[in-house]
């Protein structure tokens, strides 16, 4: 273990720590405190401490519709990684998944994040589309776990 203490954010201070998260590691697309706040009510969401320093989160997006497919993201700030962090969000997340009923796992990676998606890649995904969202400049990748 690597002394991770996780949160599922409950307050505004937990929000704005994994608001913050998102934001560093997706800089194209920011998420509003209000956007967090909605998330949390659709998915499961984590902040990742190592002692009292913000170091990463997660997002599990449970099975809807009966698709059995879960989307499970990990993020860590660029000076955690490489620590073995970003195995223990992805672990945490992949469990939950299949507590939810996931039969299929899912990610997606910003392309220009080459860390996440070596992660991805390394941990079994595949890469299944690439796409533009609407006024942005940088692709998204949907990978499956195999």
């Amino acid at each position: 273990m690597t002394g991770l203490r996780f949160e599922q954010p409950r307050d505004d201070a937990a929000f704005k720590d994994w608001q913050h998260v998102h934001n560093v590691v997706i800089p194209t697309h920011h998420l509003s405190l209000d956007d967090v706040r909605e998330r949390a009510r659709r998915h499961r969401l984590e902040v990742a401490y190592l002692g009292e320093e913000l170091i990463g989160c997660s997002t599990v997006r449970p099975p809807e519709g009966g698709s059995g497919t879960a989307t499970v993201i990990a993020r860590v700030l660029a000076a955690y990684r490489r620590r073995g962090f970003g195995e223990e969000l992805y672990a945490r997340g992949l469990e939950r998944a299949r507590e939810l009923g996931a039969e299929v796992v899912e990610t997606c990676v910003l392309a220009s994040n080459e860390d996440g998606l070596r992660f991805a890649l390394k941990h079994g995904f595949v890469e299944t589309e690439r796409y533009l969202l609407p006024g942005d400049t940088i692709p998204w990748i949907d990978l499956r776990l195999t």
